[in-house]
């Protein structure tokens, strides 16, 4: 099973100056529409030829649009011995809702 995190819960480590790693794995013309400061950006397809370089010793927190994606990353970064992987449950669309209204929807 697919570890979770909160919205609300990764925007605390976040604000709080924890040692993570955000990695969007959304499309470079999904980030023009709605972006994270201090997100890695390793669209979903590109992750296998980019895997070295994700970190092991620290929170990786995973987003998408919704939360279908990063599951999907977050599951397969975990078959490669990757155990510090959380996908953030709803996406950037939660994260609009719920923590800042300023993000465009899409």
């Amino acid at each position: 099973m697919v570890q979770q995190i909160s919205v609300e819960d990764a925007k605390a480590m976040r604000d709080r100056g924890d040692p993570v790693t955000l990695l969007d794995v959304r499309e470079p013309w999904e980030l023009d529409v709605a972006g994270l400061d201090g997100a890695v950006s390793i669209p979903m397809a590109l992750i296998p030829a980019h895997v070295d370089q994700l970190p092991r010793d620290q929170p990786l927190l995973v987003l998408c649009r919704s939360g279908v994606r990063s599951a999907r990353v977050v599951e397969w970064l975990e078959m490669q011995g990757f155990h510090n992987a959380l996908n953030i449950e709803g996406g950037i669309l939660a994260w609009a809702q719920r923590l800042d209204p300023t993000i465009r929807q899409y």
